[in-house]
């Protein structure tokens, strides 16, 4: 029982403590003189919250880069893998090619022996030569230091670059379609093909260009708000300018 009271009156003492702590720090912050240093300290309590975000944004990003570089490295070991094993598993009845075989000395030839004479195989016709379809360079680390803070905002180098490489890939896409043969296309194909048709303007004749519909199609970029930050710093860049008409934007890869 007394073990009860003295804990019910340790308790009571904390409160009444608590309470008047509570007194002095609301005393405190009418003091004018406490109320600017206060005030200061609500100033780097608000800067601090900033910065925590930032860290936060940056642990994710540097989570996601480092989980995308686990995965390559498995895909190295795997491929790494395989080789070891093709090297190890070579099939025995693959052809040795051997010099001798091909220079055999005259002298050794059987004079009274008719000399077969080989045929002359012809020879393939060369395969024909596939377009090469342009890309966009990267920028480099010089291009992207030169870009203004306020253009890039929170964007890194290797975001940018990202986006430049689902652009060629989206480019490579569309201009694969475009050389097919079109008794080879699919109903799919085709209807691609009809669309980038329609789309050309005498502006784009002989450029290779995109419009966000591309982008949609044969990449995993959304057209969002960052994506077209992006897209401004490629044109501050002189990686691509645009080309508006028919209520479309076609960006043309410079």
């Amino acid at each position: 029982m007394a073990s009860d009271l003295e804990q019910l009156c340790s308790h009571i003492n904390e409160k009444i403590a608590n309470i008047k702590r509570t007194l002095s720090l609301r005393n405190c912050g009418q003091e004018p003189t406490l109320k600017t240093t206060l005030d200061k300290i609500g100033d780097e309590i608000i800067v601090v919250n900033e910065l925590l975000n930032k860290l936060e944004l940056e642990i994710q990003y540097q989570e996601q880069t480092n989980h995308s570089l686990k995965e390559l490295c498995e895909s190295l070991e795997e491929d790494y893998k395989d080789v070891e094993h093709l090297k190890e598993n070579i099939p025995p009845h693959l052809p040795q090619v051997t010099v001798s075989q091909n220079f055999a000395n005259v002298s050794d030839l059987d004079p009274e022996e008719p000399v077969k004479v080989e045929e002359t195989v012809p020879a393939k016709k060369p395969p024909k030569e596939q377009r090469s379809i342009k890309e966009m360079p990267f920028i480099t680390s010089d291009e992207f230091n030169g870009i203004p803070a306020y253009m890039k905002s929170r964007l890194t180098y290797c975001q940018i670059n990202d986006v430049i490489k689902e652009i060629n890939k989206a480019v490579a896409s569309k201009y694969k379609i475009l050389h097919q043969p079109k008794k080879s296309m699919s109903s799919v194909a085709r209807n691609l093909y009809h669309r980038f048709i329609d789309e050309e303007t005498k502006d784009t004749k002989g450029h290779y260009f995109i419009v966000e519909a591309d982008i949609k199609e044969f990449t995993a970029l959304k057209a969002d708000k960052r994506f077209h930050v992006i897209l401004n710093i490629l044109r501050h860049c002189r990686r691509l300018s645009e080309v508006r008409g028919g209520g479309l934007t076609r960006y043309v890869i410079t």
